[in-house]
């Protein structure tokens, strides 16, 4: 296979850029170094493009291992044709390999090796040859051995039968048309196995739904009721058109003492092997397609997510809410300093809000407090309603924010916060962290492990190790878009640089320690084991304020610092011009000034814009979070309203928004927008900002229906499609799992975003 051409071809890309891809892959560079810095060579692929192309030639490079695998072994039984190597090499999937490789694969014992044992193989090849015109029993009869197992003629024709029934269950060709017939006409069914019995899963109790068209979300669901044994779920083949299928490929003679026999040994051997088989490998896959669109738009949610802008030059109180235990409050400084700590009790059972509230003045006054960051989780509702009461108390201007706590506690209890905070419990640790996710989100967020933040649905029950790797490559092209200040970064943030591992974070922090301050990219080379290949990796990523030279606390890459100062140096300007914001580089024909500085035009472009804007943090384009001061009930909501809310989590089906009460949301995916979208991320993102419309309240349910769609059809039609398609997809079930969040269906409602909502109830 031309892994090459094959790239070139699943990308749309240009062969070029595929090669130099992939060169620079083999090389050791690393992804968001190739996509900033090596332009030129890949024609400017993303970083999303490469992460494919990477994936892609892994699977494809592995591919062709198996594949010569396969030929060796079956070289060494010496069964190797050249039609069959022809077959292994040009076949395009590990499963058309594996088809392949199954007749000379070696088996556990099963029934077919036994009838050999037994010394039936003759006989069954003297039924597949369907030319002596006999009775089929005649000639069983002189395989009747006691001595050998045989102690009947049925027990010969039985093993016969056998063998035959292995035999076809080994053709690659009638595999992959089983497959591709099963994948097309094929019925996913469910059926309760206690249909009295009340679930989340009611609505799969009796349900199927086209193979085809089976979405990613409902396949997840039905996983998770058949794993907790409420659900049995089957693949529904058309066995009839199949078993035609088998017996037309099967029988070649029309001889009517063989027929019979190779009729039963096409349907035992779809039956008892080929069915069972396909079913569990279309279920693979429809699982492997669910996680793969799962993982996506986790990852889209966690971009989102860590590009929060931070909120700067504020004092923030992180207050992470609690029952019986105690609110623990933490202040923190517009650097990220902790400036104390404390534990108050405004809720159940002790409530108490009027201490509470003396001691939160205090605070407020003590500190210059101006921003409160709550927690989203238990006694989050009642903490919310202590927060709005103050505030209306006190004369100093100050707002709060909802802010998802997911991962707090698993980084308040590891290694890393142990070492941040040695003398605070877990309680004050989670309380720092809330209040830090909102001062700059990508810098607390990377302490946690990407699948702990919890924006997406199902991800405890997906291939973790895909996962990870896909979210960790998230964050890593989420920190390397902002650039990472070398002085002041933590380990947790540097490890994300494009080519600093988790030992060379701890020794730039030590060597920071030990030296003081970097004041030039060039001390990275006196680091403990960072080489010029990691510096080369690393260094267009690492800022540095007030260093030796200006070009350093900007996205150009030190290779390009000579183009940089004669570029400065042809439009009239200093380095230190730069610094002061004075107007934007102008450069009329890029090409021929590209050419002049001995750069290629992407890199110009790039060193342009750096120079125009040095230090721009990219996340200030994106929308800031709504601060507020005061609550809405749900009993204040009533149709038709407009409200501004945060989009919390985008799923399959549509997305959460909070609004200001304690329950985000939904807007369905079809009332999103008027022309037709295939997944609610073409529409909206985590952290967008937008106005909607109050369809309708379901107080008993606790739940709030919205529309992107301002103004409503005078027919209702949008409303209408809405319950249509949910009724449809099973999105608009009447009940939601409480396990893990509440769910839709089966699907995860939302593990809150980071500026998330009200606590949900």
């Amino acid at each position: 296979m031309d892994i090459i051409k094959a790239l070139q071809e699943e990308l749309q890309i240009g062969r070029n850029q595929v090669e130099a891809a992939v060169k620079l892959i083999d090389e050791g560079n690393t992804i968001p170094f190739i996509a900033r810095y090596r332009k030129e060579a890949t024609g400017s692929l993303n970083d999303e493009v490469l992460r494919n192309l990477d994936e892609r030639l892994k699977y494809l490079r592995n591919l062709e291992e198996k594949k010569n695998q396969v030929i060796a072994t079956i070289k060494e039984q010496e069964k190797l044709t050249p039609e069959l190597e022809k077959q292994i090499l040009e076949a395009k999937t590990l499963v058309a390999v594996e088809d392949l490789y199954r007749p000379y694969r070696p088996k556990r014992r099963t029934r077919a090796t036994v009838a050999k044992e037994k010394g039936l193989e003759p006989l069954a090849d003297w039924i597949m040859s369907q030319n002596e015109q006999k009775p089929v029993e005649e000639e069983a009869a002189a395989y009747v051995d006691p001595d050998k197992g045989v102690s009947s003629i049925e027990e010969a024709i039985a093993g016969a039968k056998d063998i035959l029934a292995e035999r076809i269950s080994d053709q690659a060709e009638y595999r992959t048309f089983i497959r591709r017939l099963t994948m097309e006409e094929g019925i996913l069914r469910s059926e309760a196995k206690d249909d009295q019995a009340q679930t989340v899963y009611e609505m799969y109790y009796h349900y199927e739904e086209p193979v085809s068209k089976a979405a990613g979300h409902r396949v997840l669901a039905l996983n998770r009721g058949e794993a907790e044994k409420i659900l049995t779920v089957k693949i529904i083949a058309p066995e009839e058109r199949i078993l035609r299928y088998l017996e037309k490929q099967v029988i070649s003679e029309d001889n009517p003492y063989t027929q019979p026999i190779l009729k039963a040994a096409a349907a035992d051997s779809y039956s008892r092997l080929i069915g069972p088989a396909i079913e569990r490998e279309i279920r693979n896959e429809l699982t492997e397609q669910a996680e793969n669109g799962a993982i996506k738009v986790f990852g889209k949610n966690l971009e989102q997510l860590l590009m929060q802008p931070p909120i700067q030059g504020q004092v923030v109180l992180g207050w992470d809410p609690a029952f019986r235990t105690g609110c623990k409050l933490a202040v923190v400084d517009p650097t990220g300093k902790v400036l104390d700590t404390v534990v108050i009790y405004p809720t159940a059972p002790q409530n108490k809000v009027e201490e509470a509230k003396k001691v939160l003045k205090q605070l407020i006054e003590q500190y210059h407090i101006t921003l409160i960051s709550l927690g989203n989780g238990t006694a989050s509702r009642e903490s919310e309603q202590v927060i709005v009461e103050l505030l209306k108390e006190i004369p100093q201007k100050v707002q709060y924010v909802i802010v998802n706590e997911a991962g707090a506690s698993v980084y308040s209890a590891s290694k890393l916060a142990t070492e941040e905070f040695p003398e605070f419990d877990v309680g004050q640790r989670s309380a720092a962290s809330i209040a830090r996710r909102l001062q700059d989100p990508l810098a607390e967020l990377v302490k946690i492990e990407p699948r702990s933040i919890g924006v997406g649905q199902y991800q405890h029950d997906m291939n973790q190790k895909h996962l990870s790797e896909t979210l960790s490559g998230v964050v890593e092209d989420c920190v390397n878009r902002v650039g990472v200040d070398l002085n002041t970064a933590s380990p947790s943030l540097l490890e994300y640089v494009s080519g600093i591992s988790k030992a060379l974070a701890k020794n730039i922090v030590a060597y920071r320690e030990e030296n003081g301050a970097f004041s030039n990219r060039r001390q990275l080379l006196k680091v403990a084991k960072l080489g010029p290949k990691a510096f080369e990796q690393c260094a267009g990523f690492l800022r540095i304020q007030h260093g030796d030279n200006p070009l350093d606390c900007t996205g150009v890459h030190p290779e390009s610092y000579g183009a940089a100062e004669k570029l400065l140096e042809k439009v009239g300007k200093t380095p230190e011009d730069m610094l002061k914001g004075s107007e934007k580089i102008q450069v009329g024909d890029y090409n021929a000034m590209a050419e002049e500085l001995g750069i290629g035009e992407p890199t110009l472009r790039d060193i342009v814009k750096e120079l125009s804007s040095p230090g721009r943090d990219p996340r200030e384009e994106m929308p800031k979070p709504i601060l507020r001061t005061d609550v809405m009930e749900l009993k204040d909501l009533k149709p038709g309203m407009i409200l501004k809310g945060t989009v919390r989590n985008v799923i399959d089906f549509g997305a959460f928004v909070d609004i200001g009460v304690h329950q985000d949301g939904l807007v369905h995916i079809s009332e999103m927008t008027d022309r037709y979208i295939r997944h609610p991320l073409e529409a909206v993102s985590v952290g967008d900002i937008v106005e909607v419309r109050v369809l309708g309240v379901d107080l008993a349910k606790q739940r709030i229906s919205l529309s992107m769609k301002l103004e409503e059809s005078p027919s209702g039609e949008s409303r209408k499609a809405q319950a249509k398609d949910k009724k449809k997809s099973g999105n608009g079930g009447d009940r939601r799992p409480r396990k893990e969040g509440r769910r839709d269906g089966g699907v995860k409602i939302p593990n809150r975003g980071i500026f998330a909502g009200k606590h949900m109830s």
